[in-house]
């Protein structure tokens, strides 16, 4: 791995009682780039998390934080670290600039220290208006945005993100998307989770794909994409089966009511769907081909 990684995982181990939930996994993350966890419920995901921000201690294996152990150097990790968990945990009894206020008190800030850095955060996060409202006034987009906007108070070297859009409309999560790359662009290096296969491909750099603890796969989206997958991909209904012949060189597979057939060239997939109008689709494949390849396509429950 490289000398000079924020984070280094080798053969890192979880346990719950029996349940192992992450069995060694290895990976390494760069200053500056986007690094995403992607995989079904119950993958490992969160847990993986949970380790890197100090929360979870691990159960075997290494892992290094900006050359600390875990283990050993929490307090010091934790302060170089923004943390933006799954659930929202704002204090709903003041506002918006008081959550950051008192948040900002765990890092030594004083006030009036940190007062424009509040102020310059809720502008960045488009949230400025609200300063002084009450918690409960704020839609979840908002809420969502000034958790991110904490996470930033001590102008972290990594920051955390797990699952950041999930529940949101396609508006906030864009705009949302638009921040973190603009976070990029400004040196910070990211760590996400994400269900949104949209998402990893916008933002992320490198996936480790993941499911039931193990890594099925790591790079960047478009190599994973390329190097497990046919280009292009026709979409028909299931009951069309028995009326289609299928070359050897195309790969077959069925999801609920729909064949995918993969194949290098689109025209061999043209002369498949020829007699089929108005019930076919062809098109590239993608990072959600690639997830439902790699973990299946039967329905995952979560942990």
């Amino acid at each position: 791995m490289p000398t000079d990684s924020l984070i280094e995982a080798r053969q890192l181990v979880k346990n719950y009682d029996d349940f192992r939930a992450v069995d060694g996994v290895d990976f390494h993350v760069r200053p500056g780039e986007c690094f995403g966890f992607l995989g079904p419920n119950g993958a490992g995901k969160s847990t993986l998390m949970k380790m890197i921000y100090c929360f979870s201690p691990r159960g075997g294996g290494e892992l290094s934080i900006f050359g600390l152990d875990p283990d050993k150097k929490a307090s010091e990790i934790k302060n170089r670290l923004g943390v933006v968990a799954q659930t929202d945990n704002l204090d709903e009894d003041i506002t918006v600039t008081q959550n950051l206020q008192i948040y900002s008190g765990y890092f030594g800030f004083s006030r009036k220290q940190i007062q424009p850095k509040i102020d310059e955060l809720l502008a960045f996060m488009s949230l400025e208006s609200k300063a002084h409202a009450g918690i409960r006034q704020l839609s979840g987009g908002m809420k969502r945005r000034l958790v991110i906007a904490r996470a930033l108070l001590n102008d972290p070297d990594l920051l955390i993100l797990d699952e950041p859009t999930t529940g949101l409309d396609p508006q906030v999560r864009h705009l949302i998307w638009a921040k973190l790359r603009e976070l990029k662009t400004q040196g910070v290096t990211i760590l996400l989770t994400t269900h949104y296969m949209e998402e990893a491909q916008e933002l992320c750099d490198r996936l480790l794909v993941l499911d039931k603890g193990k890594v099925l796969s790591l790079g960047r989206p478009e190599e994973l994409v390329k190097n497990n997958l046919h280009p292009y991909v026709l979409e028909l209904p299931v009951a069309k089966k028995s009326e289609i012949q299928i070359p050897p060189s195309i790969q077959l597979e069925t999801h609920g009511d729909k064949l995918f057939l993969f194949s290098d060239t689109p025209s061999e997939l043209e002369k498949i769907a020829l007699p089929f109008q108005g019930q076919f689709r062809i098109r590239t494949t993608g990072l959600e081909d690639l997830f439902l390849k790699l973990t299946g396509r039967d329905l995952h429950e979560s942990e």
